[in-house]
């Protein structure tokens, strides 16, 4: 059995058992990547996929364990790279990052930018998207970190680090209504106009909902997006009251937005910075994760490195006192 034939079993899964496509992934002939697959089964002794004709049809019972276990083969085979290349190339590689829109778009810069700084020879790749399609990058294994917000059922292969919380901020034209009151805004007064906001996610239900229906109210949510620059331009064109992250209510905004202070009003939101739990840390990561969390020390990291498990992070930060992250305070209206 070879490594390259576990690369081309892998390419096929993650290729919807295509092997022409998974032959273009891997930069090789398609008859060389059947006669690969056809050696490997036949040293195992089983079919790893039903047939359709010349056609892969379906992975058997056996296929996913094999696969399983391939995949686990691979991860440590590039852990034992990252480890060989950390004695020769300290700072020398790439880091794949997959966020959110507010995370790449608004918190990501300045960190980003300082990386950039100490390692020039890193090359940078930041993927975007809702925690679905997130979780779906790192289950194709091209993700080194993964940084959102909550739906930490989706990431059980990950330990994930909270790195800072959040509340919302309300988006509206200056000469809107809610900005007119002498008194601190309620979910009541929410509720009683169109809301723009974010993508709820698949996975489980939103805080924001939760907000409402706790308080027996139903929120006219009339348009949702996953960029809170597209919520901000629907809430421009008068199609409803946008709810944002804090910390996408940007100072720019201000020329023609009201920004409210909604804290208080809904949950507090922790964002997380992810990795495998089977990841060897290289420097440049490690600096990064220090850059992002910044409220880490280098003994918080070491021990989060020896955990075992999501529970021993969790205990770690039991009562860590995170930062928060909130909006721009020029033209902020306080939410009290």
């Amino acid at each position: 059995m070879k490594l390259q034939q576990l690369k081309y079993l892998l390419a096929i899964v993650d290729n919807g058992l295509n092997i022409t496509a998974a032959a273009e992934r891997m930069y090789t002939s398609q008859p060389g990547v059947s006669k690969q697959l056809k050696l490997l089964e036949e040293e195992l002794g089983m079919q790893l996929f039903t047939r359709k004709g010349k056609s892969l049809g379906n992975i058997t019972a056996a296929g996913h364990q094999v696969i399983e276990r391939a995949r686990i083969i691979m991860r440590e085979a590039d852990n034992i790279r990252s480890l060989a290349s950390d004695y020769y190339q300290e700072e020398e590689g790439s880091l794949s990052i997959a966020t959110t829109h507010t995370q790449a778009r608004y918190v990501l810069p300045e960190i980003v930018a300082e990386f950039r700084k100490r390692f020039p020879k890193i090359g940078l790749n930041l993927h975007q998207g809702t925690s679905e399609q997130i979780a779906d990058m790192i289950s194709s294994n091209d993700i080194d970190f993964a940084i959102a917000t909550g739906s930490n059922d989706l990431f059980g292969d990950l330990m994930l680090v909270p790195s800072y919380r959040w509340d919302r901020s309300i988006v509206v034209p200056k000469d809107h209504e809610l900005t007119k009151l002498d008194r601190k805004i309620t979910l009541q007064d929410l509720a009683q106009h169109p809301l723009v906001t974010y993508v709820f996610s698949f996975g489980g239900q939103s805080s924001l909902k939760r907000a409402f229906e706790d308080q027996g109210l139903e929120p006219d949510v009339v348009f949702t997006a996953r960029d809170a620059d597209v919520i901000k331009t629907y809430v421009r064109m008068g199609m409803g009251v946008g709810i944002v992250a804090s910390m996408a209510a940007d100072c720019s905004d201000r020329k023609d937005l009201a920004v409210i202070d909604a804290e208080g009003l809904f949950p507090r939101s922790t964002t997380w910075i992810g990795f495998r739990k089977d990841a060897v840390l290289r420097r440049y990561m490690v600096d990064f994760i220090r850059l992002f969390a910044s409220h880490i020390s280098a003994h918080q990291l070491d021990d989060i490195q020896r955990a075992g498990s999501q529970v021993d992070i969790d205990k770690l930060f039991k009562t860590a006192d995170l930062p928060i992250r909130g909006a721009c305070e020029e033209g902020v209206t306080a939410a009290a």
